[in-house]
């Protein structure tokens, strides 16, 4: 675990006193996606450093963090956040490799490219070009990928999307953190024609492209991902995992994830990534559409999420095989296996409320929770829960149900 989260100033002082024998990550933002990054990049014996606008996030005490301290923060300042990151590089001794865990983040380190940092993923260009739902549907379109209906605001008429589609549908950003920042969320349902131009209204005054976008009849239970690491070179890190339980359903995020095998889903954003030409981790996500009776294309997060180490547990290493591509290591990628990821904060939420989701864990995998034995088999994992890491769980209790205060829509 790291000492303690440090200032910026605090950070670069023992980061100049510590010698590394080999190229550290920096991991950001240092919450439930950077922990699980960390913790697969530790096994490796990899050096972690976690930075963050503050140290709120659950991953800094993680036993798999090194060092964790502040930086600016890239939506306050983008210029300062690259001096800072090029200043911790300086001190290191080495070229670092960057896991940036949200948008704003992988925002940054593309759109500044910080001297001394290695990025294993690629440029802005071309990422923006994915995370950008007008461009990548376009693409989809190309490539005969199913996504749901959708009416692009900078040249549809809203009166006319509204009469397109039927009510209630969704608004959706073409950039979501963006739009998440202004109003909370990163899709809004609407009921009427009012509450359609209301929102639409919104976002033009807050210089934000949206999109009126069919709400797909989904089933429930059925949602796909391919979880991915394409090099530059080389054959990709693949994983398919069905989100079986969110929290909320349907637009909520994932908290109960399954290994499945969906060859098509793999090949169909396979093929988006390399009409793109986009390398590096990311999830392509699709839902199962009830009315079209076929898998349609949501979007692509070109970054790890919020489970990860899923994919991890089950085979598909896709931090070590980034790291290893970037630094010129030996990564050999073996078999997928079944495994289970849940985050059980949300999940017994969920429980809470809804008895119909109490047998999606078994008995076993219960009784592995409560005794801690899950973390010897290779079958289940959690989002932040180790009995033999337990400081990220303790700061997330604190977050949940204390004083502690960090906002991640992860």
């Amino acid at each position: 675990m790291a000492e303690k989260f440090r200032s910026f100033d605090g950070l670069r002082r023992v980061l100049a006193e510590t010698k590394f024998d080999r190229p550290p990550a920096i991991v950001c933002n240092a919450h439930v996606t950077g922990l699980s990054v960390a913790r697969a990049l530790s096994a490796h014996d990899v050096p972690v450093i976690a930075i963050d606008r503050n140290g709120n996030g659950v991953a800094p005490y993680s036993d798999a963090v090194d060092f964790a301290g502040q930086v600016t923060y890239p939506l306050d300042d983008r210029d300062g956040f690259r001096e800072d990151v090029e200043a911790l590089a300086s001190e290191l001794g080495h070229e670092p490799v960057a896991f940036p865990c949200m948008d704003e983040w992988v925002h940054a380190f593309a759109g500044t490219e910080p001297e001394g940092v290695r990025l294993p993923f690629a440029g802005r260009e071309t990422i923006d070009a994915v995370l950008d739902k007008e461009s990548l549907y376009e693409k989809a379109a190309e490539l005969d990928v199913p996504y749901p209906e959708t009416y692009r605001m900078a040249d549809t008429d809203p009166e006319d999307a509204a009469a397109a589609l039927d009510f209630p549908f969704v608004v959706k950003p073409a950039l979501k953190r963006e739009f998440e920042e202004a109003v909370g969320t990163n899709v809004i349902e609407v009921a009427d024609e009012e509450e359609f131009l209301d929102v639409v209204a919104m976002a033009e005054d807050a210089g934000i492209n949206v999109m009126a976008q069919e709400k797909v009849d989904i089933e429930t239970g059925r949602d796909c991902s391919l979880a991915s690491y394409v090099p530059q070179e080389g054959d990709p890190v693949t994983f398919v995992g069905n989100a079986r339980v969110r929290y909320p359903q349907e637009f909520g995020t994932s908290c109960l994830v399954r290994q499945t095998d969906q060859p098509e889903i793999e090949g169909r954003a396979l093929s988006i990534l390399e009409e793109t030409g986009y390398y590096g981790i990311s999830e392509s996500e699709f839902v199962y559409d009830k009315s079209r009776e076929e898998y349609v294309l949501l979007d692509i997060n070109t970054r790890p999420w919020k489970w990860i180490s899923l994919p991890v547990q089950a085979g598909a290493d896709l931090p070590g095989a980034a790291y290893a591509d970037t630094v010129g290591d030996e990564f050999e990628a073996g078999e997928t296996h079944d495994s289970t990821w849940v985050y059980l904060g949300d999940y017994l939420k969920l429980l809470a409320n809804d008895a119909g989701f109490s047998d999606v864990l078994n008995e076993n995998q219960w009784r592995g929770l409560f005794s801690g034995e899950f973390e010897t088999s290779d079958a289940l994992t959690t989002g932040v829960y180790r009995p033999s890491d337990v400081g990220p769980a303790y700061r997330l209790m604190k977050t949940e149900f204390g004083t502690g205060d960090y906002y991640c829509s992860c």
